[in-house]
């Protein structure tokens, strides 16, 4: 397959689809982060609620325990007209409508716990959508067009959570904020037209999927002496919630599967905590990381996503993973070269294009890469899952970053990251030595 062969998968209409749901996703963002921030500031509240504030996002690492309704529980008269995962889709983005406009109206001044209340709705109605959008992305593209559609959501979730916060932030100077948040909560349209001009995915299940659900018949048979609605909980409990996490632990090499998760974007991971620390030890002031990023770094996510997809699409899923994962790593050593050459306005430019390309191409790349992971049957709930314990390296396992740099010298600290990259890459080779592809059964 050549390039141009590859950039078509771009031009499918389902495809084309992600990027405005990618867009309805990443709204909440912008909504939740500089905007209120700047709003509590603005009205008085201390920096140590403002901090406390960030628990609100809570419901996105946690998505996973509710993920197991929205995959199987239809929705009275919304589930007939549009479908199991468009009807999801569209009430949780009414509701997140509701939410950020109810939000908007309240006085921080006044009762901060309603303020706080309904900007954990909005990130609850979020973490919702997010759920059923994954798994409508999954379900709805052919396999070939999985990178394509990751690099569309992502960049569509880039621009709204980045564009939304700025415009907010400008127009705050010139309108209230009630009709600020009312503004970016009508944006959340865009999503609602996306969904309903494409259809809903069919959803065939697999024979392991189909073997699993027999268990929750046997279930019903052999426990006929207990009331109906406890026996048919229990079975509807074992089947939607048991039954994707067996149907995982199942295959084979999962254990090495998660740990791969784990390891893929560690190195990444620990470099992202630490290099505004760097940036501003070099003497950076604020204005000039946030002007340079948004400036010069915005258009190398954009470009890296795409050409992420593209080169998955044109080389395959595997050895794209491996190839973008190579230059992931290798991009934190530019950080050493910074290192160097100290306070440089021209450096950081270099520096900061270089480390969001890459890692646009490596996040394109990892999630295909789950994408592919999930057995069609049980998408939204596996989907959460695995991106939970993606979060988990990202939170808890960059922990001690901070120590590190503190113990070691700058250019050292770079090259440990680069290091840490490694044993997520050679699983990777391991993996795709043991496997052709993923294990995943359709």
């Amino acid at each position: 397959m050549n390039w141009s062969e590859a950039a078509k998968v771009y031009l499918d209409r389902r495809v084309l689809a992600m990027l405005f749901l990618g867009f309805s996703s990443g709204l909440p963002f912008g909504v939740l982060a500089e905007p209120m921030t700047a709003w509590l500031a603005g009205s008085g509240v201390d920096k140590t609620t403002i901090g406390l504030f960030a628990l609100v996002s809570l419901p996105y690492a946690l998505k996973f325990l509710w993920a197991p309704i929205m995959d199987r529980v239809p929705l009275p008269l919304v589930t007939r007209v549009f479908g199991r995962r468009r009807g999801w889709v569209l009430v949780t983005q009414i509701v997140l409508i509701a939410a950020i406009i109810k939000l908007g109206l309240t006085d921080p001044t006044q009762a901060l716990w309603w303020t706080a209340a309904f900007a954990l709705a909005v990130s609850f109605a979020s973490a919702s959508q997010d759920i059923v959008i994954d798994a409508y992305r999954v379900e709805i593209l052919a396999e070939d067009q999985l990178a394509a559609g990751a690099a569309l959501a992502i960049n569509g979730w880039r621009l709204s959570s980045w564009g939304g916060a700025a415009v907010a932030l400008i127009f705050a100077d010139l309108v209230s904020w009630p009709v600020v948040f009312f503004g970016l909560a009508m944006t959340v349209f865009i999503g609602i037209i996306a969904i309903l001009l494409n259809p809903e995915p069919a959803t065939p299940i697999s024979d392991e999927a189909q073997a699993l659900e027999a268990q929750a018949e046997d279930f019903l048979e052999r426990n006929g002496h207990l009331p109906e609605k406890i026996a048919r909980a229990g079975a509807w409990l074992y089947g939607s919630v048991f039954c994707p996490f067996i149907e995982f632990l199942t295959r084979p090499n999962w254990l090495l599967i998660i740990l791969f998760i784990l390891l893929y974007k560690f190195g990444d991971a620990v470099l992202t905590v630490m290099k505004i620390p760097f940036f501003l030890e070099l003497g950076f002031s604020n204005t000039e990381i946030g002007t340079i990023a948004k400036l010069v770094g915005f258009p190398p996510i954009i470009i890296g996503g795409l050409f992420g997809g593209l080169l998955l699409a044109k080389i395959g899923l595997m050895r794209g993973l491996l190839i973008s994962g190579v230059l992931m790593a290798a991009s934190n050593l530019v950080f050493i070269v910074q290192a160097w050459v100290g306070y440089s306005p021209e450096m950081l430019a270099v520096t900061i294009a270089i480390e969001n390309f890459t890692t646009s191409m490596g996040t394109v790349a990892f999630v295909a890469y789950l994408s592919s992971l999930c057995n069609i049957a049980y998408t939204a709930t596996q989907y959460a899952l695995l991106t939970s314990f993606m979060a988990f390296s990202r939170t808890v396992m960059t922990a001690g970053s901070g120590w590190v740099a503190d113990q070691v010298s700058w250019p050292v600290f770079f090259s440990l990251t680069t290091l840490a990259a490694l044993p997520g890459l050679l699983l990777l080779i391991y993996l795709m030595k043991r496997l052709s592809l993923p294990a995943q059964p359709q």
